[in-house]
This record gives structure tokens, C-alpha cells and sequence, in this order.
């Protein structure tokens, strides 16, 4: 009995439009900073129009990548809401892969912008084990002094003892597949962001994701045991905004790229695996070809890195010790820069840096479910 498993950022999933560019210029799109908009009637008209003609492409290529994934249950970031979900699989999704994902959750969490997780699941696997809701519980409630994780540094992002842990959720769903019991931890963490006290945005930020971790990680030990958690049946999976490994690129298209791996001293992920608690399956393929999103500020500034994870618990990674994920990129933009070797075909309309599926890539990975 198997399952197929995914997970995949759609990034800004949305059945609303967002007009906070007219006052915010780091919000205002870049097509229309072109035009000379005389008034904030004029700006929202045009917005409209600008989001409704991109959406069409986007959506296309977002559910061709979720359809390339052939998933049975897919762990969803950056969803607005369920209308939004449904609109999405009903207009598009279903049209490519027949079958549709008929269960649908999500929940509000604390992003401040209101994208949050979200699960689909079919009926039944592609084997005929039906896939059945048990439960859904939010923690997007955890504050920092109910976990005993509040810590100076912290403090020194402005980040009081009272506030939210989770910048969206950590979402947890119970599932049985066949009546075998999983459980499923759906998680965007803190965003990197932009530099600030003479740190990088992934240095300034690592306190509040290594806090987000150390919380995930609480909550699956409280539910099953401390002694026990690990060798329980299941998963974290989602958009964690932080990588042990990145490819540091080099080079142009003329002369030739280079790609170096380069290990990162620290890590919210390590806060995870630390003990063997669970397996970051991704690590099962070569280093080279781990990435799933593609870093650029410019020529200086290039690196392929993981950021979409499906962590298993140390049993369910031990029950399907050779499977190893597929990682989507055909709904990569142009620019997103291949070592060789892993070129894939385009999926049809991908643009220079959009359209396209996402900016991230979708991971799937068929497990063993068998009692």
C-alpha cells in the first residue's frame, strides 16, 4: 500500500487584489512603474487588469506542476483562502488530471498578508486506499513564552515574549490512508528578508525559523511522547526558508557556469534532525541535485538551495529507507540557471522570470503505507 506525497509553495494563491503598491513602491509592480498614474482610482483599475491577465498563465503552469507530481495528498504554502483553493482546482487543476483533490483545509494563520497552508487529498490513492480525515489542529496561537523560547536575540529582532511563534502555522492534520494512521505538519516559516544589523537576511532572521523549528518539533514530541515521537508515523512538510547546503554559482553563459556546494554552519534544520528525529529524504540525492528554488540579487549573488522539505519521522524514513523524492522543475522560469546535466523541458509559456509555476519547485515521494 503506498502513498504519493508532495509539497509545493503555489506563492500568493489569491482571490483578492492587492492595491497596497499605490503607497508601498516595494509592493508596486514593476509593469506598472512604468506608467505615470495620475490617482489611486487610475492605480487600482490597472492593477486589476494587470493581475487578472498574469493570473491565467501562472495558474496553468502552477497546476501543470502540481499535476506532474501525480500526488495523492499535496501540503500546500501561500493559499488565501478555501474559496481560493477550490477556484484554483476546479478551474484548472481538475481540468488536467481528471480526478480531482475533493478534500480541501486550510485555516487562518498569522501571516500578515493572509497567505497561509493549506492540504488537498483525493478520495483515494492512485491504488484504491481510501484517503480519510480524521482531524485538524491549529498552532498558530503558540507564543513564544507558553514554549519557554523566547531568547535575547529575539528580543533584539523586536520580537516580545507574548507574540506568535509561527509567522504563519504549524497545521497539524491526521489522516489514515487504508486505516493506517499519519499525521501531517504543514509549516511556511519565517521569510529571509533583507539585511539589517550588519547581518545578511538569512543570518538576521535565523533566531525566529530556529524558534519555529524548536516549536514543531515540541508539538510532535507532546502528541506522541517524547521516547516514542520518533519512531511514530509522520511528516513535516512545507516551505522552511532556510537550507544546510547551497550551490554558489559562478560565470556566465558565455564562458561557462560553476557550481560549488557550499555547507552552512547553522541551520533551523538541524533543530529537526538533530538525534535522528527525522530525515530530510531530499539528502538522499546527490548534493548537486538537492535544489528547489533558484537565489538571485544579481550576477554577484547566485545560489541554488533547498527550501521545500518533506521531513520524515525515523520510522516512516526507516519503513521506506530507498525511496528517494522527485524534485518538479518544469515550471521554472528561464533564468533559473541548471547545472548541467539537469536541464528539463519548459512547461509550455514559461517565461524569462515569469510566467511560471512558482519560484519554488514541488517535491513528491511515494511512501510504503503498509500496516
Amino acid at each position: 500500500m503506498s502513498l504519493r506525497l508532495a509539497t509545493f509553495n503555489v506563492e500568493n494563491l489569491m482571490n483578492r487584489f492587492d492595491f497596497s503598491g499605490y503607497r508601498n513602491q516595494l509592493n508596486e509592480d514593476r509593469t506598472l512603474a512604468l506608467f505615470d498614474i495620475q490617482s489611486e482610482a487610475e492605480y487600482k483599475m490597472l492593477e486589476q487588469a494587470r493581475a487578472i491577465a498574469q493570473s491565467d498563465d501562472t495558474r496553468q503552469l502552477t497546476a501543470l506542476a502540481i499535476a506532474a507530481t501525480r500526488a495523492d495528498i499535496i501540503c500546500m504554502q501561500e493559499v488565501d483562502n478555501i474559496e481560493a483553493l477550490k477556484a484554483f482546482e476546479y478551474g484548472y487543476l481538475f481540468k488536467m488530471v481528471g480526478q480531482g483533490y475533493r478534500q480541501k483545509y486550510t485555516t487562518a494563520g498569522n501571516d500578515s498578508r493572509g497567505i497561509d497552508v493549506a492540504v488537498m487529498m483525493r478520495n483515494e490513492t492512485a491504488q484504491g486506499q481510501p484517503i480519510e480525515f480524521v482531524r485538524m489542529t491549529s498552532h498558530a496561537y503558540v507564543t513564544y513564552e507558553q514554549f519557554g523560547l523566547h531568547t535575547p536575540e529575539l528580543a533584539a529582532l523586536g520580537s516580545q515574549a507574548n507574540e506568535r511563534i509561527f509567522r504563519r502555522d504549524c497545521l497539524e492534520v491526521d489522516i489514515t490512508i487504508g486505516g493506517v494512521p499519519l499525521t501531517l505538519y504543514l509549516v511556511h516559516f519565517k521569510s529571509m528578508g533583507s539585511p539589517r544589523n550588519g547581518l545578511d537576511g538569512r543570518e538576521a532572521t535565523m533566531p525566529v525559523r530556529i524558534a519555529e523549528a524548536q516549536a514543531v518539533r515540541r508539538i510532535i514530541e507532546e502528541r506522541f511522547g517524547a521516547d516514542h515521537a520518533a519512531d511514530k508515523h509522520w511528516a513535516i512538510c512545507g516551505d522552511m526558508n532556510d537550507y544546510r547546503q547551497r550551490v554558489k554559482i559562478a560565470g556566465d553563459d558565455l564562458d561557462g557556469y560553476r557550481f560549488e556546494v557550499v555547507d552552512e554552519a547553522q541551520s533551523c534544520i538541524n533543530v529537526l534532525t538533530a538525534g535522528g528525529f527525522c530525515e530530510n529524504v531530499i539528502e538522499r540525492r546527490p548534493e548537486m541535485n538537492r535544489w528547489t528554488f533558484y537565489h538571485t540579487r544579481g550576477p554577484e549573488e547566485r545560489h541554488l538551495c533547498q527550501l521545500d522539505y518533506i521531513l520524515l519521522s525515523r520510522g516512516l524514513a526507516a519503513r521506506n529507507a530507498t525511496a528517494v523524492p522527485d524534485i518538479i522543475r518544469n515550471g521554472q522560469p528561464w533564468r533559473t540557471i541548471f547545472p548541467a546535466g539537469q536541464e528539463v523541458e519548459r512547461f509550455p509559456r514559461a517565461g524569462w522570470d515569469r510566467p511560471k509555476a512558482s519560484d519554488h519547485c514541488p517535491v513528491a515521494i511515494t511512501l510504503d503505507m503498509a500496516r
